[in-house]
């Protein structure tokens, strides 16, 4: 037996909106069957849905998740696709340690900041 999910099971599961959906199935990410004006998702939609938040919370574009799904659809297949997400999560990784390296200089340039004013308070006799 097929097992279809309506748009609103979908939702309800995954706590996204229905636009959040159509716009997954407008950038050809997922592709419901459709009857009349109803969407009926596959098990594989919904997994695709799963993997495409999944992508999206560790910050891939839609542009990038494409890219993924479309390398399992094409020749090398999985084998492809793995390769490509491993060196997509180590682009990701790389660019998260920079951010991190960047928030890290901020914060001690604030404390030197903050130690300059008020070492310049305490000279002028200001007290904090």
């Amino acid at each position: 037996m097929n097992k279809y999910y309506s748009i609103t099971e979908l939702t309800r599961e995954f706590g996204i909106s229905t636009r959040t959906l159509r716009f997954y199935e407008d950038e050809g990410l997922i592709h419901p069957e459709r009857r009349g004006r109803t969407r009926l998702f596959r098990p594989a939609d919904r997994h695709l849905i799963k993997e495409i938040l999944r992508g999206r919370r560790i910050g891939f574009t839609i542009a990038e998740i494409r890219e993924i799904i479309q390398v399992y659809k094409d020749p090398p297949g999985e084998m492809g696709q793995l390769q490509l997400l491993i060196k997509r999560v180590e682009e990701k990784r790389e660019d998260l340690r920079q951010k991190r390296k960047d928030i890290e200089d901020t914060l001690s340039e604030l404390d030197n900041v903050e130690e300059a004013c008020l070492t310049r308070l305490a000279e002028i006799g200001v007290g904090t």
